[in-house]
């Protein structure tokens, strides 16, 4: 059995003792039900990463965005996440179907704090509210369905931090090839890679 790396920490009294404990007014910030300024805040969200776990409690996290907001608010305890085109790992919704337990990080354009909520997810297959939660006249693929248990802000120190919303700090583009990841795992011939890249950004043209 490997021996535990040197300075691993091992216990929550180890951790408590480097990080401290929170203010008892931080833990009032916790709410059951989505308030108005979640409400606000939700229907202003064009971003929102989507956490899940499989029945093994293997974690995955998944974007999800939509214009001019990424989910839909069907009342202040349940969340309408509608499902577009993807390249169909379903890897979150497969994991929902094993553990509906999930939790959601919603981003709002220059906007520091960020909106977390945890709830139970459930997928749905409805013909009438694919087609009511249309995105450019196209119908959800399906919606998941979203029981809030827990709504709370995030302060904007993260954000901050990084200078995502400041373009000085912006380094250059990354370009990815997905072609090239493909090939490297001996998938396709290198040949290959550039009609391939030139696919996805048509698809990036015409699916988003």
């Amino acid at each position: 059995m490997t021996s535990p790396r040197p300075g691993t920490i091992a216990s929550l009294e180890q951790l408590r003792a480097l990080v401290g404990d929170p203010l008892p007014v931080v833990e009032r910030k916790f709410h059951t039900r989505l308030n108005a300024t979640a409400r606000d805040f939700i229907g202003k969200a064009p971003l929102a990463f989507l956490a899940t776990a499989d029945a093994d409690g293997r974690p995955c996290v998944s974007p999800k965005g939509d214009h001019p907001a990424v989910a839909v608010v069907e009342s202040d305890t349940v969340l309408l996440l509608p499902e577009r085109k993807g390249n169909r790992l379903v890897y979150s919704l497969q994991n929902i179907l094993a553990n509906p337990a999930v939790e959601l990080i919603f981003v709002a354009p220059r906007t520091g704090e960020t909106l977390r909520i945890q709830g139970r997810a459930s997928l749905v297959d409805d013909p009438e509210l694919c087609a009511h939660l249309h995105s450019k006249g196209r119908p959800a693929l399906l919606v998941t369905r979203i029981e809030v248990t827990k709504c709370y802000f995030h302060c904007a120190k993260s954000l901050l931090r990084s200078g995502v919303w400041d373009p000085a700090s912006w380094g250059d583009e990354i370009r990815v090839s997905f072609g090239d990841e493909i090939a490297e795992e001996g998938g396709m011939a290198p040949e290959a890679v550039a009609g391939f890249d030139a696919g996805v950004r048509e698809r990036y043209r015409q699916d988003v």
